[in-house]
């Protein structure tokens, strides 16, 4: 796999886990957990669309309070562009979640380390649309 697949590679899966995770639709909650959280640097930070930080560390306290939490929605990724060096990634894409009848939007900008095996998520950058 080349440094662009592996990048849309975790986006996609990414986001179909967290999707899986929002419903409740896991076999094992324990291993989805753990396979949410393989594809993140330690260094992991996000700037949300409110604009507060998040680290890897609040993000694994949180994932738990939402597990099940919306039963309903639905995530889908589109737009993905990816631009990288050897050793980085950037990737730019659109990300909707729909709740209901309740829409949302965002722009997201993330950078990852890559590797022989992988894309790591570093830094995450979200901003409404």
């Amino acid at each position: 796999m080349n440094n662009t697949e592996k990048i849309i590679c975790e986006i996609e899966e990414f986001h179909g886990n967290i999707e899986k995770w929002f419903q409740g639709k896991a076999e094992n909650q324990e291993s989805l957990y753990q396979e949410l959280l393989a594809g993140f640097s330690q260094d992991f930070k996000m700037i949300n669309g409110n604009g507060d930080t998040v680290t890897l560390s609040m993000l694994e306290e949180w994932l738990p309070t939402v597990f099940g939490k919306f039963p309903g929605r639905s995530l889908q990724v589109e737009n993905i562009e990816v631009n990288h060096s050897a050793h980085h990634g950037l990737a730019t894409y659109i990300e909707t979640q729909v709740t209901g009848e309740v829409l949302t939007k965002r722009k997201s900008s993330a950078v990852f380390l890559l590797d022989k095996e992988k894309a790591l998520w570093l830094h995450l950058i979200e901003n409404w649309i």
